[in-house]
């Protein structure tokens, strides 16, 4: 999947290794996303968008917004 996002192609690689591996059934807590974009210091809202490519749900959404 190519890189369309502001992080650099390590980061973006890293992130989607680790949002698949945190989300065996396509599903991941939003305080799972949120920890994942702080141990890589990413925003937030990235993972939000590569979760979506990915076809990851995020769930709990502690805004309200998934």
């Amino acid at each position: 999947m190519k890189n369309a996002s502001p992080l650099t192609d390590e980061q973006y690689s890293l992130l989607t290794k680790r949002l698949r591996a945190a989300a065996p059934e396509n599903r991941i807590t939003c305080s799972g996303a949120i920890a994942i974009a702080k141990t890589l210091g990413v925003p937030c809202g990235e993972i939000g968008r590569i979760a979506d490519k990915l076809n990851i749900r995020i769930s709990k959404c502690q805004l309200g917004c998934f």
